[in-house]
């Protein structure tokens, strides 16, 4: 099964497109139905399933930082909230990149303040990527590996921002779109670059008001924010709880408005059918897949038979018919998202372990692989996984009841968010672990660096030559044929190995009351989360 684009697709040389058309200037972006007069005023009421692990976006990857804390922050530029993918600009006002693509330089709008009152200048944008692309001793960056051309960020006077590359890059104007990159106070990083883990201040269109962690967390609207007459809300509040039916009950009751990342079609039927009109549902394709990330450190999982015997006990097409009813889990895939340009061609996908579609042989297979590696009887495994419901837990027992049909007996762990990203991420305190790969865009860059030596993303702490030069040459090429075919090779050679196994491709609904205006839903619940276009109708 192929995921269905609904939205345009990227266009594959950003950089050859501006060295075209020369000097961007970028507008932010406009009202997503001009018929309807915004409404000024009202709090808008979420639900969210976990507390982030910090506060601070240049160190996490979960939903749980970025929704709550994306309205609070700038970046220097953003995907269009009505026209994924396009980029266009945030702090940015306009950009140039040399004919050589090797210096791209940013005009920034003047004047912006961060919310404690003293100024945003280049110097606070070239700290903040300072800290994500070369992080000091002590401090994690989770998407460094998206910048490897990037050899050093200048700020020549206040208002201009220099990146100078040390190759020219497919990928580097999209990953400056990233949400994630939020600008930090230069002032408060010169004395605790770390210190955003647990405060938060910002240029963004809210402010910061209070957080109860396992209960809400809340921002109020910036007066002095740079964008004339936004945000249009008084302030925002969202509802924590791990538990989809409370959160559901929630949207049901009209205690919250909207659940930003998703919830089951069940929940779903149920709540249409008892609001009607009063709710919208938004449905898009998943720029993210749940795998399991096999710890390669780990014996007996250092064993390639062991790896793929893991993988080919999974059977992938049964497991999407089953769990999209439950979870929205829907498309088989590789490590790029089935039916956009960079996947990797179905009947190439099906001659890897575990995505033939005989199950039987499959299983066969595995049987054998783990007989000559030494466990004729099967063995047993933890696998460690996240306490969110959706989709982690149906997930997981989908796969442990698969897995018991070549005589491997997993047993669930599940973990609360910061210890299951504290293991995964931080210790590799873990044999089998539930990982997901949800990224902001379909961007090779972000989606293929954690396979790499050494990457903070690289869970299974596996080390491959060909892995680290496959992603390298990808990285640095601009012709999209050949970039295309590196990265499927590196597909072939992750998947092939097991080094890590995906799963399937999620698919989102996006619910909300109907009374939520100007909101679009992109294809992640990461991208689109500053709020400062929505606005609340009458009721």
């Amino acid at each position: 099964m192929t995921a269905p684009i609904r939205h345009r697709p990227l266009l594959v040389s950003l950089v050859a497109l501006t060295l075209l058309l020369g000097t961007f200037a970028v507008t932010g972006p406009g009202p997503a139905t001009a018929a309807d007069t915004p409404r000024r005023g009202g709090v808008l009421l979420a639900v969210i399933g976990a507390d982030p692990p910090s506060l601070d976006p240049h160190q996490e990857s979960t939903f749980a930082n970025i929704e709550l804390v994306a309205p609070l922050y700038s970046t220097l530029l953003q995907l269009d909230p009505y026209d994924y993918p396009k980029i266009i600009g945030d702090l940015a006002t306009e950009w140039k990149i040399s004919p050589d693509g090797l210096t791209y330089t940013f005009r920034i709008h003047p004047g912006v303040k961060f919310h404690d009152g003293s100024p945003l200048t280049s110097a606070d944008v070239k700290a903040s990527y300072d800290k994500i692309i070369f992080p000091p001793q002590g401090v994690r960056s989770v998407r460094k590996n998206a910048y490897t051309a990037v050899a050093q960020v200048e700020a020549p006077d206040p208002t201009t921002v220099v990146f100078k590359l040390k190759f020219p890059s497919g990928s580097l104007l999209a990953n400056l779109a990233s949400p994630w990159n939020v600008i930090f106070p230069k002032s408060y990083l010169d004395r605790d670059p770390n210190y955003f883990k647990t405060h938060a201040i910002g240029s963004g269109p809210f402010k910061f008001k209070g957080y109860t962690r396992g209960s809400t967390f809340e921002g109020e609207r910036n007066p002095a924010y740079f964008v004339k007459d936004r945000p249009y809300l008084d302030g925002y509040k969202f509802y924590i709880s791990p538990e989809t039916s409370v959160r559901a009950a929630a949207i049901r009751s009209g205690r919250a408005y909207i659940e930003f990342r998703d919830l089951p079609n069940a929940e779903v039927e149920a709540i249409k059918k008892q609001l009607g009109d009063k709710i919208t549902v938004q449905e898009t394709p998943m720029t993210g897949q749940w795998g399991i990330a096999i710890n390669n450190t780990k014996k007996p999982f250092d064993d390639v038979r062991v790896r793929k015997a893991l993988s080919l006990g999974i059977d992938r097409y049964t497991m999407a018919k089953v769990l999209y009813p439950l979870t929205g889990l829907r498309y088989v895939g590789g490590l790029m998202r089935p039916g956009s340009e960079w996947a990797l061609p179905q009947t190439e996908l099906e001659k890897l372990p575990g995505f033939g579609r005989d199950i039987e042989k499959n299983r066969a297979e595995a049987r054998k692989l783990l007989a000559e590696a030494g466990y004729p009887n099967g063995l047993k495994v933890v696998l460690k996984n996240r306490n969110v419901k959706l989709p982690y837990q149906d997930f997981a027992v989908f796969l442990i009841g698969e897995w018991r049909k070549i005589g491997i007996e997993a047993e669930h762990r599940p973990l609360e968010t910061a210890a299951w990203f504290s293991d995964g991420q931080d210790t590799g305190n873990f044999e089998l672990i539930v990982a997901p790969t949800v990224e902001f865009m379909d961007d090779p860059d972000q989606f293929l660096g954690r396979y790499a030596t050494g990457s903070t993303q690289n869970w299974g702490r596996y080390s491959d030559p060909q892995v680290d030069d496959l992603f390298s040459r990808q990285a640095r090429s601009l012709d999209p044929v050949e970039r295309k075919r590196l990265i499927n090779d590196l597909e072939k050679r992750v998947l092939g190995n097991a080094y890590f196994t995906t799963g399937l491709w999620w698919s989102r609904n996006l619910v909300h009351w109907s009374k939520v205006k100007n909101y679009v839903a992109p294809p992640n619940h990461y991208t689109n989360q500053k709020l400062q276009d929505v606005w609340l109708s009458e009721d």
